[in-house]
């Protein structure tokens, strides 16, 4: 991982990525298509077929699942193989994860189950916990599960009320507490539970199993959507657990939550991927078969205009998300070529990646949010029954804008995380702010766009970020240390962050596609990337704005409103022919195929 080639985390900000130097979904070699395949015809022909028995809180089914998925692998792809895994690389866990979304609720028990409910294990565990667990794990002869949330703790895990005693004996933690939230909890065999031991300030983690005395699972809960994975209180009463099951060193039980949940975020943006991707091809199906005054409603261009919509904002997340992973899987890879131990450079390596990974979480979901509604909109009323599959994708969706941290939480880190690094000096986000501040003042370049496509759209989205520097600047001289309480200027930059980097990284997919396609195939893709940037253009305006306006006033405003109207200017687009060229696609393909 080269310093000139590859970014720190939250650097896109201030330096530019070439094209060459990200990867795309295009990409991907035999070996993991292969993977994706075998994820594919599971959902296919074991998951979706028996999902209205599993949304019945059928925990045998889950569990026949779930061990049948471990037969076939699915379990252990990025396990190394001397704990019976494949040990791939993360971008292809992602791929999995994305297949896997196409499963609804499955998805939910399949990701609980290979991240937050293994990898603590794996990236914390001692040898002869790793050992004990992983294996078991990652064949399905166990199933794992994750217990953080509590009634009065759901945001601020540290503020948890569940605590563990060491014993006289010095050879057990009595555990006391409960859980709430639990996925996996009702067919768990393992639990990573989070409490404090008596005295701590901070957290520690602990691995306990469910036939331990004192362990005791509550009824499947019902909610809104993914019905088909359980989700369980568990009650912990002075349960014993040995002093060689607490993972890590006492009191780190807070920086294992937030390192294993910034993994999740990333591998939720996937799975919503895959969830897009599925409830894309149910939509176009039907707009393909259904008929209203005498045709095709797929020929109306209100229903066109959805379709390209929605591929538009897929093709967004999945650049981004797939850009963001091999980020990580390449800093995991110099960190080990640098002597860092397996276990420590993953984890160090996605919290370089922090920023990226709310983004992609944030992204993601809403983008899945607008997806299955739109789609039950196609379907008209029939999408509102429970018969048809997009009803079960609207609900399903909702629950992922809370997930690994509500969208508001990781909103905040996205500022937080970056304006932390820069404060630290591992990125130098003042330089750029102070020429931003400084160009303000002189003449602006009023100059005609060149003649090169991809240069025009690079400048575009440089211009973006100067409009966040200039913002965050701002913001940060007037408020100084009390800028964290400024939770809506800190939503509104956060917004500004995550559309620049969903631009940016469609872009440079497009860019790297111009050197594999030919002119005509590429041209869709470029169509693409103008309705985007046309559309982002106006929401970083008024994000901006918004935040201007309620700190800035007098000249500065008068600069910064301008400056801000400089920032987002975009070439017009015509957007009803470009969106019915990428709808005409969809439609022919009568599938997502982008």
């Amino acid at each position: 991982m080269s310093e000139n080639k590859t970014l720190k985390g939250g650097e896109f900000l201030i330096r530019e990525t070439a094209a060459k130097d990200i990867f795309i979904p295009e990409e991907f070699n035999e070996e993991q298509r292969m993977i994706a395949q075998s994820c594919k015809e599971f959902t296919d022909t074991v998951v979706n077929p028996q999902m209205d028995q599993l949304e019945k809180h059928d925990r045998e089914l889950l569990i026949k699942m779930m061990k049948e998925a471990g037969e076939l692998g699915l379990l252990g792809i990025s396990i190394p193989e001397e704990y019976d895994g494949f040990g791939q690389n993360f971008v292809t866990s992602m791929l999995a994860n994305e297949e896997m979304g196409k499963g609804y609720s499955f998805a939910v028990a399949y990701s609980a189950h290979v991240g937050i409910g293994t990898l603590p294990i794996l990236y914390y565990g001692n040898e002869e916990q790793k050992k004990k667990y992983i294996p078991k794990l990652a064949t399905g002869e166990y199933i794992g599960a994750y217990c953080l949330t509590e009634a009065e703790a759901g945001s601020d895990p540290n503020s948890g009320k569940a605590e563990a005693v060491l014993t006289e004996d010095g050879k057990f933690y009595n555990l006391n507490g409960v859980k709430i939230w639990i996925t996996n909890g009702g067919v768990a065999d393992v639990f990573i539970v989070f409490a404090k031991v008596k005295g701590d300030k901070d957290l520690s983690a602990f691995i306990v199993e469910r036939g331990w005395d004192g362990v005791q699972v509550g009824a499947d809960e019902e909610k809104m959507g993914i019905k088909g994975s359980s989700t369980v209180q568990l009650y912990l009463d002075d349960v014993k657990v040995p002093v060689e099951n607490m993972l890590g060193e006492q009191g780190s039980g807070f920086k294992i939550a937030l390192n294993i949940l910034n993994l999740g975020r990333i591998k939720l943006s996937g799975a919503s991927i895959g969830a897009c991707k599925a409830t894309i091809d149910y939509a176009v199906n039907y707009a393909n078969e259904r008929k209203q005054f005498g045709q095709l409603i797929s020929g109306f261009g209100a229903i066109r205009h959805k379709l390209a919509e929605m591929v538009i904002r897929t093709f967004a997340s999945e650049s981004l998300t797939y850009r963001a992973s091999q980020n990580i899987d390449d800093a995991i890879e110099s960190y080990i070529a640098g002597g860092m131990d397996k276990g420590q450079a993953n984890l160090k390596g996605i919290y370089q990646y922090a920023v990226e990974t709310s983004i992609a979480k944030v992204f993601g979901s809403e983008m899945l949010d607008y997806v299955v509604d739109e789609a039950v909109q196609i379907y008209g009323g029939m999408g509102y029954s429970a018969e048809t599959p997009v009803e079960r994708a609207y609900r399903d969706s909702r629950i992922n804008r809370i997930f690994e941290g509500t969208n508001e939480i990781n909103r905040m880190v996205v500022v937080g995380e970056l304006i932390k690094r820069g404060m630290k000096g591992e990125i130098d986000l003042m330089t750029p702010a102070k020429e931003v501040a400084a160009e303000l003042l002189g003449i602006p370049d009023f100059g005609s766009p060149g003649t090169d496509y991809f240069e025009n759209r690079k400048k575009v989205i440089v211009n973006f970020k100067k409009a966040i520097l200039m913002t965050a600047g701002a913001a940060l001289q007037k408020f100084m240390d009390k800028f964290a309480d400024e939770q809506e200027i800190i939503m509104s930059l956060s917004d500004m962050l995550i559309l620049t980097y969903a631009a940016e990284s469609m872009m440079l997919r497009v860019e790297k596609l111009s050197g594999m396609y030919d002119e005509e195939k590429l041209s869709l893709y470029k169509d693409i990337l103008d309705v985007f940037l046309y559309d982002l253009a106006p929401k970083i305006h008024k994000a901006g704005l918004d935040a201007v306006n309620s700190f800035a006033e007098g000249d500065e405003l008068m600069g910064m409103t301008m400056g801000m109207k400089r920032f987002t200017k975009v070439q017009a687009v015509n957007v009803v022919a470009a969106r019915r060229r990428i709808a005409a696609k969809l439609i022919e393909d009568n599938k997502y195929d982008f």
